[in-house]
């Protein structure tokens, strides 16, 4: 037993980090949900390293991270907007100019300066062993916007994620609540970056989601699998890591992702078995099989 819960009784870094990373598992799980359903992984990836450049500027300048990370943020969802209205490409297009562009500015500005290596280290992979409860209420306050912004914007996002005409019809403006879909992703981003860091926020919003909706058939079935297994792989990422000596949000993504490749497992085993006991089930009634042909 001392093994499993005596580093989180003992360290209280690790509890604060417990909290932390309990807190960002929830909040990708409702951000997340939506990610994965409407396919915006790709834009979840330019928002993560879309922040890069100006959390650079912010702490250079001796500003707040976050409030860089929510500038970038901005600018990377301003441009992917006019870079697709005013010149006609497509949004992957949009969102593959501006992701690689912010992200050559963020590695430009770190060459130029050579104090910023270590933060940009904490920025790319995160501080979780370092968070604070000031830290952890600025999460919450994202965590209370995100659920509220989910919840009331839950119809339109649903339809969006399945069907913009339908959005459309219904009555919804398709672009006002794509943009809110992605005010709403960002913000996960520039709260979650402090925690696990930029390259692995997405693990953060995918990961645990995907396996929500391998198995969830109601986006609050799917969002509270999600949470559920990103809470779960916040205590074990955190066990390993204290124990093993590892990178501690590298071990959260990856469990999660391990969590992942399971239930995909049993996915599949599930559909395999179910496929052969309904073969068997035509070989077992011949009649009826040759009713089906006929």
């Amino acid at each position: 037993m001392d093994f499993l819960f005596g580093p989180f009784t003992d360290n209280e870094f690790l509890r604060l980090s417990l909290v932390a990373t309990c807190i960002v598992a929830v909040t990708c799980a409702i951000a997340g949900a939506f990610v994965v359903l409407r396919g915006l992984a790709f834009v979840g990836d330019a928002l993560a390293h879309g922040v890069v450049p100006g959390v650079a500027i912010a702490l250079l300048a001796g500003f707040s991270g976050v409030l860089g990370a929510a500038i970038g943020a901005a600018v990377m969802m301003g441009g992917v907007g006019v870079v697709n209205r005013r010149f006609r490409l497509s949004n992957d297009t949009a969102i593959g100019l501006l992701f690689v562009g912010m992200l050559a500015l963020g590695v430009i500005i770190q060459s130029r300066s050579e104090s910023f290596a270590g933060d940009l280290t904490a920025v790319l992979f995160g501080e979780v062993l370092g968070i604070t409860w000031s830290d952890i209420a600025w999460q919450v306050v994202a965590l209370v916007v995100v659920a509220g912004t989910a919840w009331v914007c839950r119809r339109p996002f649903l339809l969006l994620s399945f069907d913009e005409g339908l959005a459309a019809t219904s009555g919804f403006s398709v672009r006002r609540f794509a943009n809110i879909l992605l005010a709403m992703v960002a913000l996960t981003v520039v709260a979650s970056f402090q925690t696990v860091g930029t390259l692995l926020v997405l693990g953060m919003l995918v990961a645990p989601a995907a396996t929500g909706a391998l198995f969830g058939r109601r986006i609050l079935t799917v969002v509270a699998i999600a949470a559920v297994v990103g809470v779960v792989s916040s205590y074990v990422g955190l066990l390993l890591s204290y124990h093993a000596d590892l990178a501690a949000s590298a071990s959260i993504v990856l469990t999660a992702v391990v969590v992942f490749a399971l239930a995909a497992s049993i996915v599949e085993i599930r559909r395999w078995l179910e496929h052969r006991r309904d073969i068997h089930h035509l070989h077992d009634h011949p009649h009826f099989h040759e009713h089906v042909h006929h």
